[in-house]
């Protein structure tokens, strides 16, 4: 009996330790906070984030990416209190990352700017522009009788090292746009980027792959880094 517990344990131990070991270097469980990204993602999703971005696969045009907060992007959140139970299960689910309790310090938003990339809206019909190139986003949502993809209007650069990125959900998305008076003015640095998420993994009902929709992005060439200012610039926004 003594060694079957003993077989148990390691087994268990194991599991663990190669569970830690996943989800410190491969992938990661994070949970959906708010409705940006509708209706690509809701709220109380799951999903899985691949880690390897960008560490050893390079990001692309049209990725749902997972970053750590620039800088005042996120209001100061406080602490939720856990009964203890509930706090000791989390914590055993992050450690083998099934559970990620610091979701509420990450953001989720699309990739629509590379280094180099300029990233302009609205032309006349009221389409982003990638290098002059316009983009059909069959992915976003606005709001009903609207066609204009933004309304904010800007014309940017993204500088070497950083990423222009904005939420499906446009009219409800915090995102690039909304935060160039920010550090990095409204670009995200690349290094603060978790990963690329790849799949709704919870509920059930919603699992999906997430497409990054390399059709839209076909005609845009990245401009490259060489071309790129070395640092961030404010983007120019109005009404």
């Amino acid at each position: 009996m003594l060694l079957f517990l003993r077989d148990v344990l390691i087994i268990l131990i194991v599991a663990i330790l190669v569970s830690f070991l996943i989800k410190t270097f491969l992938v990661r469980s994070f949970y959906i906070p708010s409705a940006s990204m509708e209706q690509t993602l809701h709220i109380d999703d799951r999903i899985i984030v691949n880690q390897l971005t960008p560490s050893v696969f390079p990001l692309g045009h049209g990725d749902v990416v997972v970053f750590r907060d620039p800088g005042g992007w996120l209001p100061p959140s406080e602490p939720v209190a856990q009964p203890p139970l509930t706090a000791a299960i989390d914590w055993v689910l992050s450690i083998v990352g099934l559970s990620a309790s610091d979701s509420n310090d990450h953001l989720i938003k699309r990739i629509i700017g590379l280094p180099g990339d300029e990233v302009a809206c609205c032309n006349p019909l009221g389409q982003m522009t990638v290098n002059g190139v316009p983009l059909e986003e069959p992915y976003i949502t606005l709001p009903a009788g609207t066609t204009k993809v933004s309304d904010v209007d800007f014309d940017v650069t993204v500088p070497e090292g950083y990423l222009w990125v904005m939420g499906d959900n446009r009219y409800n998305s915090r995102d690039s746009r909304y935060n160039t008076d920010k550090p990095g003015n409204g670009f995200v640095p690349i290094d603060n980027v978790v990963g690329r998420a790849m799949l709704v993994s919870w509920p059930v009902s919603r699992w999906a792959w997430l497409d990054n929709y390399p059709e839209v992005f076909r005609d845009v060439e990245t401009a490259g880094a060489s071309a790129a200012p070395a640092l961030p610039r404010t983007a120019s926004s109005g009404g």
